[in-house]
């Protein structure tokens, strides 16, 4: 009944047309045949209408309306009656109290007239009845209705929290790629940073200084693992798989400034870091973002500095603030000044910049005024949950 509703009212109809019939029959006379040729095509007009009373409530309701004045003229039964009510119930139940509210209203004019012209020889005491049962109807209608948009108002909701749901998906996906992407960034600049310096060193050393170029060589190869070793990671997130028995590498920590800068000493660059507070209860993102922008900041002066460039970073923790600054002189070369602290800068200081926005932080990046280039980051120290 529910997939093909239809059927439900084509038998309620059929039900109807039984109901007039019998009452036809029930009221004849013996002897006297009754003007079946006039009730039949009249309790057809009447109740017909009603399997067609979901798909058009509306005209159903005024057709059963006008046939009802021929039916109880002619006393065919009750069928114009219960069919009055059905359609009552409907237009409330599919349109609204105000189509059923005149629908109501032109059904009570309409029986006034025919007490009023002779037309219906019922009386006013069965009238009262067919109101008491049309206001009944009115209710089980209203009721019915009631559930209906209640059950409609649920399907609309949870077909808005699925949609919902797959559009948070789809932008929670998309925000990891991008965190993907900039680690990507991050660790392939920095080993190839790397390795191109001291590629070109060891091809400089290889014959004045065989020890050189062996430790040059040396650096190339563990640089080149770690590497390997962080993309390896980072590519098993991207294609969601796990290798059994292999460990998880973690994610670098600010308590890995110290490694980074011996790298990057070790690349051609030397840097001076100074560490004031302790960096081992940061918050896990903070401090991978700290890392970051150090790492980024000292590939940057392995790239552009050029030779003899010296590099200094400073981190100062405090109660609730992590203070990052990375400068480099530049090899001693003066750059012209650009107005404003922050620089757009290409995909590493756009990088930057995202990992301290994520949470709550600022980055300056700029030229110093006597040579060289300074980042300054500025962090939380404890993230609201």
């Amino acid at each position: 009944m529910r997939a093909h509703p239809m059927v439900g009212d084509v038998l309620l109809a059929v039900l109807l047309l039984l109901v007039d019939l019998l009452f036809l029959v029930a009221r004849a006379a013996p002897g006297e045949g009754q003007r079946w040729y006039v009730a039949i095509p009249l309790d057809l007009a009447m109740v017909g209408p009603v399997a067609f009373r979901r798909k058009y409530p509306v005209v159903t309701a005024y057709v059963i309306l006008l046939m009802t004045v021929p039916h109880s003229a002619l006393e065919l039964g009750v069928g114009s009656a219960t069919a009055s009510c059905v359609a009552l119930y409907t237009v409330v139940v599919y349109v609204g109290r105000r189509q059923a509210a005149l629908y109501l209203a032109a059904q009570a004019v309409i029986s006034v007239v025919q007490m009023w012209a002779g037309w219906s020889p019922q009386g006013w005491a069965p009238l009262l009845f067919i109101g008491l049962v049309f206001a009944l109807c009115w209710v089980l209608g209203e009721f019915v209705g009631a559930r209906r948009a209640y059950h409609a108002e649920m399907e609309a909701r949870l077909h808005l929290l699925e949609t919902e749901r797959d559009q948070a998906g789809r932008i929670a996906v998309a925000e990891e790629r991008g965190r993907i992407a900039r680690e990507l960034h991050d660790v392939v600049a920095h080993a190839v940073s790397v390795i191109v310096v001291q590629a070109d060193g060891a091809s400089y050393a290889l014959r004045s200084s065989p020890e050189l170029a062996e430790r040059a060589v040396r650096t190339i190869s563990e640089t080149g693992r770690q590497a390997l070793t962080e993309l390896r990671r980072l590519l098993q997130v991207l294609r969601d798989e796990e290798v059994a028995g292999e460990p998880r590498i973690p994610q670098p920590t600010a308590e890995s400034l110290a490694d980074l800068a011996e790298r990057v000493r070790t690349a051609g660059v030397p840097v001076e870091l100074s560490v004031e507070g302790t960096l081992a209860e940061l918050p896990a993102g903070v401090s991978l973002g700290v890392y970051r922008i150090v790492q980024e900041s000292l590939t940057n002066t392995l790239k552009h500095a050029g030779q003899g460039a010296r590099a200094e970073v400073r981190v100062r923790r405090t109660e609730n603030l992590v203070d990052v600054e990375i400068v480099d002189d530049g090899a001693g070369k003066a750059r012209e000044l650009v107005p404003g602290p922050d620089l757009p800068g290409g995909n590493g200081v756009i990088g930057m910049r995202e990992r301290a926005h994520l949470f709550g932080g600022i980055l300056q990046v700029g030229p110093r005024p006597g040579g060289g280039w300074r980042v300054h980051a500025s962090f939380p120290a404890r993230l609201d949950p």
